[in-house]
């Protein structure tokens, strides 16, 4: 059958799923598939395109919508088998998986040869493609293959990778690209995406289809995420020997910042204890509600893994289901824990991205990653939705760019190829020398081996419960673990309609200002500013004075004749704190009367 043809029929109801298709109709003949599901099929099928770029924010049902386009294209004859390429070796035996119930047979286990007659095809990892292409490449120049690269963002995580896509599937009849997360830290180009150049420029991705996590969230798709933020006083020691103690939130250097958040993490202080004991005081909230919600604590290696398995017993007195990348069962563990209703799972990295575990409800972001990238990926293990009103729940430290990440959950991003240019603040007069410094460092490091004489040492920790961010606004303020403030936003019920979570945190916010009032300052659980001294800036707020602050410092350039860079040196030496991207609602506002003082002086 023709494309054209094949596009035509699409209209009538002639192509049938296998009934196994699971909670799906076939597409066209009922409403199981959901909206965007339907609205990308229906345009692939009127464009027929080679390639084909699907964005879908995590939890939204990627995988049927990629199946249901596979069973459409073998059903029309468009293609005659199907290669899917996935980012590890658990997605790739899901995805076998999954595409049985459909009637789709891949082998996961193809390592060579020729291919048995009773598959369709074959699910393989980047990595397996990266080693052998031209296998690869034989297989799709022999028959008409669909290659469906998932999550295809991590083709671009190493040249070679890249490289071998490129080499393996150019010859691909269709490609279907699939990505939660469309963008990446870098700049290396991810093969078959089209990049477009804007007014500025700047080449982005382009995708043909993209559902974002707003569009989600208001389908009932995906859960709303609660954000619950912990901050602390810190203390360790440096690799040169120096002691330094300083608070998680406060204005401080990339390195400060990085070494504050190392301690928390460590196991034998006391800020991991309390996040997880409060944790776990979550999970029991949501538990009545969703009896089989589970929990998830992401580590940074595997000994701090299992470290925090055992904080989870002492604490729970229960044991945690232990993930390691690298051990021969980990597959098997977490189909297990997806499976029952054991409360706690530890992992490091492995269930970061596509893994599905429907009933994960809480998390604990304990890993030291910082790019938008994981961040959203680690976060999409808690918000597949299987009902209407199940809210989720993690809990991160007081770090700047985690607390940017959850206000900016709805924003919908793209792969930027080009760096852009510096413009305004982006002169930071700071960043090419601190680019510098971070070289130096480690080629310091690299060399000496000063880091085994001295190595960096967590000495205290401590935790305080710091906010609760959602739907990009604040709430709450700092509060001891264990407090009666504190109890009042873990005990927000696990089942509500988003705008009753919003409802509900202004008037706990509410409550604990006006407790807060009733007592005398000696006595108040708070431990930063009164109350009336704390409102909630909302993240579009904070957005709003960095871009008033743009606009006077641009308004001075012209009158000062100073370089932008220049004028934002000159108002963090005069005022102190972070760049502004950093900065607080006071800290914005101090400086845009500083830039407006100087005006004045200069008419």
């Amino acid at each position: 059958m023709s494309t054209t043809a094949a596009a035509s029929s699409s209209s009538s109801h002639s192509h049938h799923l296998s009934p196994a298709f699971p909670g799906r109709a076939p597409w066209g003949t009922a409403s199981k598939l959901r909206a965007w599901q339907q609205g990308a099929m229906e345009k692939y099928v009127q464009e027929q395109p080679r390639d084909f770029l699907a964005v879908a924010t995590p939890g939204a049902g990627k995988t049927t919508f990629a199946l249901t386009l596979a069973s459409w294209l073998l059903h029309h004859h468009v293609v005659q088998q199907v290669t899917v390429v996935a980012p590890t070796e658990h997605l790739k035996k899901q995805w076998a998986e999954a595409a049985a119930r459909i009637g789709i047979r891949l082998d996961p286990e193809y390592s060579a040869g020729p291919l048995g007659r009773e598959y369709h095809g074959v699910a393989v990892t980047y990595a397996g493609v990266g080693v052998r292409p031209m296998l690869h490449r034989n297989r799709v120049e022999q028959r008409k293959t669909l290659v469906i690269l998932d999550e295809i963002h991590h083709a671009g995580d190493s040249k070679s990778w890249g490289e071998a896509c490129l080499e393996a599937f150019e010859p691909a009849t269709r490609r279907l690209a699939l990505t939660g997360t469309p963008f990446r830290s870098d700049t290396n180009p991810i093969p078959f995406v089209t990049y477009e150049e804007g007014a500025d420029g700047i080449r982005r991705s382009a995708a043909d289809y993209t559902y974002g996590y707003g569009a989600a969230l208001a389908d009932g798709v995906v859960r709303p995420v609660i954000f619950l933020s912990y901050s602390g006083n810190m203390r360790w020691r440096t690799k040169a020997g120096d002691e330094i103690a300083a608070r998680l939130g406060e204005p401080m250097t990339k390195d400060a910042i990085s070494q504050a958040w190392r301690t928390a993490l460590d196991p034998r202080g006391e800020w991991m204890p309390s996040v997880l004991r409060a944790a776990d005081q979550r999970l029991t909230e949501v538990r009545k509600s969703i009896p089989d919600a589970g929990a998830l604590v992401i580590a940074s290696d595997q000994d701090s893994a299992r470290a925090y398995a055992k904080l989870i017993r002492d604490i729970t007195g229960h044991k945690a289901t232990l993930v390691l990348s690298d051990d021969a069962g980990a597959s098997d563990r977490i189909d297990e824990f997806s499976n029952n209703d054991d409360r706690w799972m530890v992992a490091v990295r492995m269930v970061s991205e596509g893994v599905d575990v429907p009933r994960l409800a809480v998390g604990v972001y304990a890993t030291t990653i910082s790019t938008p990238l994981f961040f959203a990926q680690a976060v999409g293990r808690f918000v597949r939705s299987r009902r209407r009103g199940e809210t989720a729940s993690v809990f991160l430290p007081t770090v700047p760019d985690l607390l940017s990440f959850a206000n900016e959950m709805e924003r919908e991003r793209d792969h930027v190829l080009d760096k852009p240019k510096k413009d305004g603040e982006a002169e930071d007069p700071y960043a090419e020398s601190e680019k510098e410094m971070d070289e130096a460092n480690r080629e310091k490091d690299e060399d000496t081996g000063e880091q085994d004489m001295l190595p960096f040492e967590a000495l205290e920790s401590d935790a305080v419960f710091d906010r609760v961010m959602y739907n990009g606004a604040e709430f709450g303020m700092q509060a001891h673990p264990g407090s009666e403030e504190e109890q009042d936003y873990l005990g927000i019920p696990g089942l509500l309609e988003p705008e009753q979570v919003q409802l509900l945190l202004q008037k706990r916010q509410a409550r604990q200002i006006a407790h807060s009032r009733k007592k005398p300052d000696a006595e108040a659980d708070l431990l930063e500013l009164p109350a009336e001294r704390r409102p909630v800036v909302t993240h579009k707020e904070l957005m709003e004075l960095r871009r008033q602050l743009n606009t006077m410092v641009g308004a001075y350039v012209h009158q000062s004749g100073k370089p932008h860079g220049v004028i934002h040196n000159e108002l963090r030496r005069v005022c102190g704190g972070p760049p502004s991207a950093e900065c607080t609602a006071g800290q914005l506002r101090q400086r845009i009367a500083k830039v407006q003082e100087w005006a004045t002086r200069m008419k």
